[in-house]
């Protein structure tokens, strides 16, 4: 049995995993294959709670569990077998118990699976709100929202709740039921028993072996309980997975159906295309679209934000399917084309450009994949490599980089500058020498000589390859084959750009709007009643390269202020935490519920007083049956008697089941919800710095957020019930069998030490490897969430193969280091369970022999034994939840790690000025800065800068001189190395944070919105309460009230997931909405109006300058 035990769980774990693994490779590709509208809808971050929290539900619900689950069924039909060997007429009876607990599983099951899919629903869209919130963290900061999107996210934490609990419930009512027809089962058993005796149908030897064996056998069934909601929830969470891999894409990239051309010359028609967006069946984007756009042309796609320039360019990647009409390349229609070869044969550089986190070098090297160069030798591809990057003007400054090319980019590429970033990405796009090139709004993130560097770099490349531009930059098109003006999904005019010039149609305002803007000088004289407005715009003036300008205010030592801030700066060392502080920890979490709690625990100790007082009653029922035939009408009575008792026994403990199961998964899903709500709101709480770490991305935190606490509630409700209902059990079952025959229990319980010490090896060696393990799964997480948060990417560089080859191999190599400790595990498992076999033989062999000596009496004997036979049982029964034990302990750590992390720059601290009138008077004295992940790259040294209330004022610059940096210190999202950052003469560092940033209005390169209707992003930006009319007001100041009004449902239109539902532009003005409704002293603008048409940053422009 030890052997067999062993062997049960040494494969079943090592397979289990393999499995595991298996499901979540499959699951990340099927989703990577589904067409780009199922991401519409989906948030990366419910994929990220898929592939960790569902998968480790699964993997709960397949793992030792099942294990657990079988032996205890087979026990419990090896019982019966044995019965019927023994007596079929009796068994035959007690066979009614198997009916009503089948009937009873069966109906309260299919409750629990629809609780549980429902509990998963509402937690997956939480995680969506959390992932878009970790991924624009500087946004939530800088308008102080950190509280009201923790508790947008609790409203998803309480559905969770809800549902979570009911199924806590259900599953109370089964454990409940399940006992009381146990139970009752042996009330039966002795009153059906001993008329059989007494009418001389059955021996005693038969009836104590039938019910000897019925014994053993419905204890072993009733210790699944616990593991039947794993199984459930595991089984709910695979459906929501499986739905996934079993769903067939309308557009497959990964396909190898389609025709597949030898050559084409990149002729692109659009026949009558009408589209419209799955996520917004009541907008028509694209009305009757016809466009021809001959092979080797330059075709530029101009008109307002909105209008389908972008979305032109989707069809032609394929991310849709047209509602109607025709797409064509080469007169072949795409839709028949293998989607794959198609997206290869084109390259596209997006308005907001994504990188991933890696080096430059295997960015760039992405726009390889399917070329005949992407298993090229190194050495060549590092060729062509650097070729693309100088044609993109990008090798000046990836030369200055700490490790050049292999310098590693940060998540998102957040370790760059936007203009590096999308230099980088056109790196990307022209390194393959494409047939097709789509640029929307390539260049609109660069500075002026960039701009122009890499715009005589993409008009070369252009040439020779169709080429499609969307530009609101006019200049950079004119130039180009055909221009095709667009408005509300039509073509309004095309040509050339003097010809559309010469019409002085909707084209020729939009070129004029551009002449006016540049003519305008600024106003020598600042008003004084407006705002200190900082605008950073990627142009440049008239001075050397960067390194001088910065050498210019350097201080003259031998060794920089910041380099010695930064060699003087301690490593701080992480905290360990015992399991008891754990405890403590979740106690403290727990407080409010203390009443229940304790409730729980007294009806847990009921619980676990019923074997030890089932033995006594065992015992008496076995004594009455040791008498003569002419004793039986006593026998009978004593008996029924104690039938009885076990009748009221079954009512005691099926109610006392109810209770502690039920209330135990009451505190526990207050306890999950707090400690994911508490979490949250302490992850935000947290200064940039910490989200810049490595071990800190979006996909890490999103997978930590969901993990920990879904670690912690496996070992609480039902589970924790069984460990104190166990617990119970071997402390009266030592006292009881010492009180009645000592020298048996001494001798039995001496082997008890060996079995505990067992169970705790295992649950160290478990909760080790589960620090081990932490690390990899995280990695892996953070991974598969940057991938599916920009899919559009990942589809467009075909990159899904890649992705998943990469994602695969990172989970192979924790299963190489998971194979020693789940072979060391397995063994102290299998010896722990056989120690207790091993105790039940020595006490039949001692007891024996004490009987025989007439040292103690059968009543004595059996109590004892029933006792020592539960208690070990119960002890193996404790340490079975070694592995949930360990994910506990491990994720209360991180838990406490995390509630005990106090940032550098708190928002929650209420220490600091509160300034009541702010002028907005900003001032740098000799400001040094280094980013904290990147100590050795110098960004400010020695910056001096002093702006006036009410003055305009422009940062301007190559990408990466520290323009977006110097935005960000004003935000105080980092403390400089040196020097100070004043307002109206305070140092900010003095000021409380949450105050001083009221006074801030931020609108970054980027705009940032989150899922949910207008109305909530724009109200987003003030703390106070909003009229509609402040609302229209500051969309009208923005230019997007008249689009809002336009769309069927107005303000309360869905942005979608991070904004996805809206054009670059539309978002951009959204974001300058929710800023100036902030009506802020200082009003921030990082490259604001650079996604927006000409018309709009015309209008937008001037209420700014206005404000």
């Amino acid at each position: 049995m030890y052997e067999d035990e062993d062997d049960e769980f040494l494969y079943g774990s090592t397979a289990k995993r393999q499995k595991l693994d298996v499901l979540r490779e499959q699951y990340l590709a099927a989703t990577l294959r589904q067409n780009i509208g199922y991401f519409d809808k989906l948030g990366s971050g419910e994929i990220t709670t898929r592939i960790t929290a569902d998968t480790n539900l699964v993997q709960d619900g397949m793992s030792e569990k099942v294990g657990l689950i079988i032996t205890g069924l087979s026990t419990f039909i090896s019982a019966f077998v044995i019965g019927f060997i023994k007596s079929w007429k009796l068994t035959l009876i007690l066979l009614s118990v198997v009916v009503a607990i089948v009937v009873t599983m069966g109906l309260l099951s299919t409750f629990m699976v629809k609780f549980s899919l429902r509990s998963l629903e509402g937690y997956s869209v939480g995680g969506t709100l959390a992932e878009e919130v970790f991924s624009s963290v500087r946004n939530v900061q800088a308008f102080g929202v950190q509280e009201r999107l923790a508790n947008e996210y609790d409203k998803y934490l309480r559905v969770t709740e809800k549902w979570a609990f009911r199924q806590g419930a259900v599953l109370a009512l089964m454990l409940g039921s399940l006992w009381f027809y146990i139970y009752n089962n042996y009330a039966l058993a002795f009153w059906q028993g001993s008329r059989f005796v007494a009418s001389g149908s059955i021996n005693v030897g038969a009836i104590i072996s039938v019910l000897m064996s019925m014994l053993i056998g419905a204890f072993s069934l009733g210790q699944i309980g616990p593991n039947v909601r794993s199984i459930t929830s595991g089984v709910t969470a695979a459906s929501k997975i499986f739905a996934t891999i079993d769903r067939q894409s309308v557009i497959d990239a990964t396909s190898e159906e389609g025709d597949v051309l030898e050559s084409f010359n990149g002729d692109i028609e659009l026949k009558d295309v009408k589209f419209i967006y799955p996520s917004r069946p009541d907008v028509t984007v694209l009305e009757n679209m016809n466009l021809k756009i001959p092979a080797g042309n330059t075709v530029a796609l101009v008109g307002a934000s909105g209008s389908g320039k972008s979305t032109i360019v989707g069809l032609v990647e394929r991310f849709y399917q047209p509602i109607s009409g025709e797409l064509t390349l080469d007169g072949h229609d795409i839709t028949k084309l293998n989607t794959k070869w198609l997206r290869q044969q084109i390259s596209l550089v997006s308005q907001e450009p994504t990188l991933f986190g890696c080096s430059v070098y295997e960015n760039v090297a992405h726009g390889l994949i399917g070329t005949k160069y992407e298993n090229a030798p190194e050495e060549e591809k590092r060729k062509l490599i650097i070729e693309a990057c100088e044609q993109a003007n990008a090798w000046g400054f990836i030369q200055t980089l700490p490790e050049g090319l292999d310098t590693n980019v940060g998540e998102r590429g957040f370790l760059m500058s936007g203009g590096q970033k999308q230099r980088i990405a056109i790196a990307r796009a022209i390194v393959s020498n494409p047939k097709v090139l789509l640029l929307d709004e390539a260049t609109s993130a660069l500075d002026t000589k960039s701009e122009g560097i890499v715009q005589d770099a993409l008009d070369m490349a252009a040439k020779s390859r169709t080429t499609i531009v969307i530009a609101h930059r006019l200049s950079t098109i004119k130039d180009a084959d055909l221009i095709v003006v667009m408005s509300k999904g039509k073509i309004v005019e095309q040509g050339r750009h003097n010809d559309l010039l010469d019409k002085q149609g909707m084209y020729y305002e939009l070129v004029e709007a551009q002449k006016i803007e540049k003519l305008k000088q600024p106003e020598d004289e600042a008003d004084d009643s407006a705002q200190t407005q900082f605008v950073t715009e990627e142009k440049e003036l008239e001075y050397r390269e960067d390194t001088n300008i910065l050498d210019i205010t350097r201080t003259r030592t031998k060794q920089s202020i910041s380099s010695l801030v930064v060699a003087n700066r301690a490593v701080p060392q992480p905290k360990k935490y015992g399991i008891w502080n754990s405890i403590v920890m979740l106690y403290n979490l727990n407080k409010p519920e203390l009443p229940y709690m304790l409730f729980g625990i007294s009806s847990a100790v009921v619980n676990g007083l019923a074997y030890p007082v089932q033995s006594v009653f065992f015992a008496k029922c076995v004594s009455a049956f040791q008498v003569t035939p002419a004793q039986y009408p006593e026998m009978r009575k004593t008996i029924n008697l104690y039938s009885g008792l076990f009748f009221m026994l079954a009512f005691v403990e099926g109610i006392a089941f109810v209770c502690t199961i039920g209330v135990l998964a009451y505190v526990a899903q207050k306890l999950v919800r707090r400690i994911r709500y508490q979490s949250f709101r302490q992850m935000l709480r947290q200064d940039i710095a910490y989200f810049d770490r490595e071990e800190n991305t979006t996909g890490s935190l999103t997978s930590t957020l969901s993990k920990d606490a879904q670690s912690v509630e496996g070992l609480s409700g039902a589970t924790l019930g069984q460990i104190l209902n166990s617990l119970v059990t071997i402390i009266a079952g030592t006292i009881l069998s010492i009180a009645v025959a000592w020298k048996l229990a001494l001798v039995c319980f001496a082997c008890m030490p060996l079995m505990v010490g067992c169970g705790f090896l295992r649950f160290w060696m478990l909760q080790r490897f589960q620090e081990k393990a932490k690390g990899a799964y995280d990695k892996s997480a953070s991974f598969a969430c940057e991938a599916t948060s920009s899919i559009r990417t990942v589809a467009s560089l075909t990159r899904e193969e890649d992705v998943f080859s990469r994602y695969k191999s990172e989970i192979e190599s924790q299963i190489v280091q998971s194979r020693m400790s789940t072979m060391r595990s397995s063994f102290l498992y299998g010896l722990s369970q056989g120690l207790s076999f091993f105790i039940m033989g020595l006490g039949f062999w001692y007891g024996s022999t004490l009987l025989k000596n007439h040292t103690y009496g059968v009543t004595q004997f059996f109590i004892c034994f029933i006792s020592v036979v539960f208690g070990s049982q119960s002890a193996g029964t404790v340490f079975s939840f070694a592995p949930d034990m360990g994910k506990a302990k491990q994720a209360a750590e991180n838990i406490q790690a995390l509630f005990n992390s106090v940032p550098q720059v708190d928002s929650w601290s209420e220490e600091g000025i509160t300034l009541q009138d702010v002028e907005g008077n900003i001032e740098f004295q000799d400001v040094h800065f280094r980013y904290p992940t990147r100590p050795e790259v110098p960004v400010l040294r020695g910056l001096n800068l002093t702006v006036h209330k009410g003055q305009y004022v422009a940062l301007v610059g190559s990408s990466g001189c520290g323009k977006s940096t110097t935005i960000g210190l004003i935000e105080s999202f980092y403390i400089p190395l040196g020097g100070r950052i004043l307002l109206d003469g305070q140092d900010i560092s003095s000021l409380n944070v949450n105050s001083y940033r009221s006074h801030i209005a931020l609108v970054q390169q980027e705009p940032v919105l989150y899922a949910g209707s207008i109305r909530h992003n724009i109200a987003l930006g003030t703390p106070r309460d909003v009229t509609d009319e402040d609302i229209y007001a500051a969309c009208q100041q923005a230019n997007i009230h008249d689009f809002i009004m336009s769309l069927p449902d107005g303000y309360e239109t869905l942005c979608g997931t991070k904004g996805a539902l809206l054009s670059g532009g539309q978002k951009q003005r959204i974001a300058i909405a929710r800023a100036l409704i902030r009506e802020p002293k200082i009003l921030l603008l990082d490259e604001a109006t650079s996604a927006l048409d000409s018309e709009s940053e015309k209008v937008v422009q001037e209420a700014l300058a206005r404000y």
